[in-house]
């Protein structure tokens, strides 16, 4: 994922939303959303090159998702897939602050990391300070550490927090679909020195990005009602942002998650 915008237990009647934009190369083999054959209480996308995945769900209300983090032009590749880190989380059963303090970043290309629950989310990176507990609120992720104001990271948080009162999916979902579809790129004054050139920061700063060869290849939406309903809906693209298909799917969590009031 570059781009992972989500609402924690600060929704009126959702304790976790979350909209997402997953970047990477088109050549890149991916399986759309659904339940894993060898681990059935999961439902997430696939990276069908190393078995991982980028954001992902299970029916026990295990919740995880992971960035790159942006620092310069990539170096070697380091001897693990960022997407076993959600994987490995969605399929195991500890606490996700022990999974997150456990984890050898050294293993792993830069990255930041979103694991937890429905009571309770945790952040980490390798190019971060060790395991931080999310607070309540609405928050954004992009290729850097939680909550950096980056221009689409405060365009979708300010999105997210004008949904906060709706009980009504559809519109959440039009809302924050729009902006995961922004296309426009942010002024010069606003882009982050990752490292790279300039041509290149205008090129990534939008929440959808454009390319031939790379560029945004899913925008997801992830609504848990407080009943423990859950609905998820990907859209999927291709090569110069053409749509290549989308899927819906409702489903209901093992254990309804507690009521939350904003």
């Amino acid at each position: 994922m570059c781009l992972i915008l989500f609402s924690f237990r600060a929704h009126r009647h959702f304790p976790l939303v979350v909209a997402a934009n997953r970047d990477e190369h088109f050549s890149r083999p991916a399986a759309a959303a659904a339940f894993w054959d060898d681990h059935p209480a999961i439902y997430a996308g696939r990276d069908l090159e190393q078995g991982g995945t980028w954001m992902g769900i299970s029916t026990g209300g295990r919740f995880a998702a992971v960035t790159n983090f942006r620092q310069g032009r990539p170096g070697a590749a380091a001897p693990r897939s960022r997407g076993a880190l959600v994987k490995n989380f969605l399929t195991g059963d500890q606490p996700a602050s022990l999974y997150l303090s456990g984890i050898d970043g050294g293993q792993y290309n830069p990255y930041s990391l979103i694991a937890g629950d429905l009571e309770a989310l945790y952040f980490q990176s390798n190019r971060g300070t060790g395991v931080l507990s999310v607070a309540p609120g609405i928050h954004g992720l992009s290729n850097h550490l939680l909550d950096t104001p980056w221009p689409k990271v405060t365009a979708g948080i300010a999105t997210l927090t004008a949904t906060r009162n709706s009980d009504d999916p559809d519109a959440i979902g039009s809302a924050l679909f729009t902006l995961l579809s922004e296309r426009t790129p942010a002024q010069d004054r606003q882009l982050p020195d990752t490292g790279i050139d300039r041509q290149r920061e205008r090129e990534l700063s939008p929440p959808f990005i454009l390319g031939d060869l790379y560029g945004t290849r899913t925008s997801t939406l992830l609504l848990v009602h407080a009943s423990g309903e859950v609905f998820v809906h990907e859209k999927r693209y291709g090569p110069g942002g053409i749509a290549q298909g989308e899927d819906a799917r409702a489903f209901r969590l093992e254990h309804a998650a507690r009521s939350v009031t904003s």
